[in-house]
């Protein structure tokens, strides 16, 4: 499969490059009748698009999606569902200067060394143009766990060392409603303005920032997961890091769990439900792999976008040394971009294991 297809019963296949003819996905095992909102999927893919304001990338794009085949009278036939994305705005002569000098902290070094050749055009397959095709897919997984109630929303909880609060509690709907008012897709107004107002200054000076995505899951059906090795945290760890840039991945309490001690980060059972709660979440909704009922939530770090404006040191292919300075369209942050993609990979994960748990015993 040479990694470029992902999940099991739901599963999704990417192609194309970011300076390529188009980019697109071929998603298999999607259950038959499923309506497919083809405004809805529009909708996600616009929230990912680049050009969308004056802290992205100024590429003009529509994203605008094709949907192939796998569907007939507006729903999901149970065949391979195949989209495609036109690429309609590629400035490949903004990379012209690269052709044989590898850019500091990108894929350019690691690709030649792997493959022998590679596309320097905006990065070829390692571009994040590639995950316009996982938003695609993602929102039908989205509008499959939809018909199972499970909601699933992400946003700029960081950029650079401003923090927003925890919102948590507030229900999906506001949450949703709030996050899109502001340009960096933050659900907190005042920290959003504060996350702006930084992005815009970066931007002037050349330079980028890193930031983080925090998502929650509710309505998640108990059981989701897979024993050892296919854990629910497990595979959605694996979704959120193969995202570009991403760096860093925790869910629960995550790294300051380990600050604490067993008795004050056990989950304990409250009595008297119908359906078993905890009086905290510190397991962020998942024990030994497998959903509890409770809230899932994980938070995503993405490093600064590699490429800046300013003069760098590197080598070229023959190992001399070489200076770069970075040209074309970037994002000086790509958190506000990426709050959708977070969303599609967690779902397209939630998706595969709500199929695969079907399976888990007689019922």
């Amino acid at each position: 499969m040479a990694g470029n297809t992902f999940g099991q019963l739901f599963r999704i296949s990417t192609f194309g490059e970011s300076h390529g003819t188009a980019i697109g996905v071929i998603l298999d095992g999607c259950p038959a009748q499923l309506p497919i909102d083809l405004e809805f999927i529009q909708s996600e893919l616009d929230k990912r698009r680049p050009g969308q304001s004056k802290i992205t990338t100024q590429r003009k794009e529509s994203d605008t999606v094709q949907i192939l085949s796998g569907t007939f009278d507006g729903k999901s036939t149970g065949t391979p569902i195949a989209m495609l994305i036109p690429n309609e705005d590629q400035r490949s002569k903004d990379y012209s200067h690269n052709t044989d000098v590898y850019r500091p902290s990108h894929a350019d070094y690691t690709y030649d060394a792997k493959y022998g050749i590679r596309d320097h055009r905006g990065g070829g397959r390692s571009s994040a143009r590639e995950t316009a095709a996982r938003v695609a897919a993602g929102a039908i997984a989205k509008l499959l766990l939809k018909h199972y109630g499970i909601e699933i929303f992400a946003h700029v909880s960081a950029v650079g060392k401003i923090n927003a609060p925890n919102l948590e509690q507030l229900p999906v709907e506001e949450l949703l409603t709030t996050r899109e008012e502001n340009i960096v897709r933050c659900a907190d107004p005042a920290t959003a303005k504060q996350m702006v107002d930084c992005i815009d200054a970066i931007r002037k000076d050349g330079d980028t920032i890193g930031g983080k995505v925090s998502c929650i899951i509710r309505n998640c059906p108990v059981g989701l997961g897979e024993p050892v090795f296919d854990k629910l945290h497990a595979d959605l760890g694996k979704a959120m890091l193969s995202i570009n840039a991403v760096h860093g991945f925790e869910y629960g309490s995550g790294f300051s769990g380990s600050e604490m001690r067993g008795s004050e980060h056990n989950d304990v059972f409250i009595a008297g439900s119908n359906t078993p709660k905890t009086l905290t979440n510190f397991s962020g909704g998942i024990q030994g792999g497998i959903s509890n009922g409770m809230e899932i939530n994980f938070t995503v770090a993405f490093k600064p976008v590699a490429t800046i404006m300013h003069n760098q040191q590197t080598i070229n292919a023959a190992g001399e040394a070489a200076e770069i300075k970075g040209k074309g369209r970037h994002d000086p942050c790509v958190v506000p971009r990426a709050v959708v993609i977070v969303e599609a990979m967690a779902a397209l994960v939630l998706a595969d294991h709500l199929l695969r748990n079907k399976t888990s015993k007689l019922d």
